[in-house]
């Protein structure tokens, strides 16, 4: 195997083990407010973004409108994606929240096909489809059902998420770098959020603030591993391993929470990691298509 696409792996996985790490936190800080709980994963991911730029001397970076526009529906949805995201994994199990979160890489297809206008193929479609019935087993609708909004929170994470990558994707078309879009999208999220979290405060205890700050730390982790990861190897080769946060959730969901999925769950586990693995197969076909 190539080094790259190894090293690819590896930071895939650390960032799959940190985004699991900061939902476990933010669940462990307690029955806080969602909004107060996003403005200290943002201000921790902001203040990392703007010591790198600092030193790689790109803090001020001159931006055609239409890209400012792009950043400010980047930052808009993955704010979004962040409340939705914070919510499910407060009031469903690590790993039903984990999963649902999941379904993000399959909206941005849809997205990149109705904003970028990308080819999408029958094959890709189904795959899709596929993927949206195990999310249903995930959710169990019922309108009599408690979890019922928690997870349609956890689905628009999801699909906010895609949308947000898929934004991300259109600014490195234009050119604006992977640091500056990190610092842009934290600062915003947590200025935008901050009047809400002012409003509804709540006094934290020592131990909620220590988890928060772990939160957000680990928040930082995952996206710094991310990005190593994505300019190490190509995605058609590594993308697939993110799914690996599923298993790292039900672990930590289990030993901390003491949640155990019910059998709907991971039948709709199965289903969508199946159709993971199927689209990472077909991207990696397409690849080898081209050349």
């Amino acid at each position: 195997m190539d080094k790259n696409i190894k090293k690819g792996i590896i930071f895939v996985i650390i960032s799959a083990l940190s985004f699991t790490a900061m939902g476990l936190f933010i669940r462990l800080s307690g029955d806080l407010p969602v909004m107060q709980k996003s403005v200290f994963r943002n201000a921790i991911a902001a203040l990392f973004a703007f010591i790198i730029l600092m030193k790689e001397k790109k803090l001020v970076v001159k931006l055609e409108p239409k890209a400012l526009g792009t950043l400010i529906f980047r930052s808009s949805f993955g704010t979004l994606g962040i409340l939705c995201n914070y919510y499910a994994v407060d009031h469903l199990l690590l790993s039903d929240a984990t999963m649902l979160l999941q379904l993000s890489p399959f909206f941005a297809i849809i997205f990149s096909f109705l904003i970028l206008k990308e080819r999408v193929v029958t094959k890709q479609i189904l795959i899709v489809i596929f993927a949206f019935i195990g999310a249903l087993f995930v959710i169990k609708p019922s309108f009599s059902s408690i979890s019922l909004i928690p997870s349609l929170a956890g689905v628009c994470g999801g699909m906010s998420a895609g949308l947000a990558y898929t934004f991300v994707r259109k600014l490195g078309k234009m050119g604006v770098g992977g640091p500056f879009i990190v610092f842009f999208f934290s600062a915003f999220s947590c200025l935008s959020i901050l009047p809400f979290a002012a409003m509804s405060y709540v006094p934290m205890t020592t131990s909620q603030i220590i988890c928060l700050l772990f939160a957000g730390l680990f928040a930082c982790a995952g996206q710094f591993s991310m990005t190593t990861a994505y300019y190490s190897a190509p995605a058609k080769d590594i993308s697939v391993y993110n799914y690996s946060s599923i298993i790292f959730a039900a672990i930590l969901g289990f030993i901390f929470l003491g949640q155990i999925p019910d059998i709907f769950s991971v039948i709709g586990y199965i289903i969508i990691l199946i159709m993971a693995y199927a689209m990472f197969k077909f991207n990696q076909s397409k690849e080898e298509f081209i050349k």
